[in-house]
């Protein structure tokens, strides 16, 4: 592991400068091999799996703000990208996004539109300095930590922060969108 200080995406780290966060870009840590999965960024940090925060995202038809008018089944193109925040060792419930959102329909973007909307590929997908402005939810479980880790922009890099500072700084609604197992 390494840390350095332009270890961070050239985007996440102008994002980082913009928000005078330039003191958590010194502790962005980078690692040799990827850290693509929640669990390989955990075994890499040494960090239990639920204080990795993945960032998903995810596409959403007939919420506020998407442009696909009235009707029952996905509107044109590839819907609003919503990103989600969500600890790493928990699951996201589709159904329950759908419901925090309001929206008729609720999907996992693909790769393409994940970095068409974020800039990012998927493993390397910060919490905030994406290339567009997105609709953020927090599942409520990152809470439950007094520092939990994200990307910072490459499947290599990672960042510490505390959940209550990283949801705030993401623009992100609290909301309990986690998967619960019966």
């Amino acid at each position: 592991m390494t840390t350095t200080d332009s270890a961070a995406h050239p985007r996440f780290a102008e994002a980082l400068r913009v928000l005078g966060l330039n003191e958590v870009n010194a502790r962005v840590r980078t690692f040799p091999e990827a850290t693509r999965t929640a669990a390989e960024a955990a075994a890499a940090i040494g960090c239990e799996l639920s204080q990795i925060c993945k960032s998903l995202i995810f596409a959403a038809w007939g919420a506020p703000g998407d442009g696909t008018g009235e009707g029952t089944g996905p509107g044109p193109g590839a819907g609003e990208p919503v990103l989600v925040l969500m600890d790493g060792a928990s699951r996201v419930d589709v159904e329950r996004v759908r419901e925090a959102l309001g929206a008729r329909k609720v999907t996992r973007a693909d790769a393409k539109a994940v970095r068409e909307t974020t800039g990012y590929a998927i493993g390397g997908v910060p919490p905030f300095g994406h290339r567009t402005r997105t609709r953020v939810l927090a599942d409520r479980s990152l809470l439950a930590h007094d520092v939990v880790w994200a990307a910072a922009g490459t499947p290599h890099a990672v960042f510490p922060m505390a959940p209550g500072d990283l949801v705030a700084h993401a623009g992100a609604t609290l909301v309990d969108v986690r998967e619960h197992t019966a």
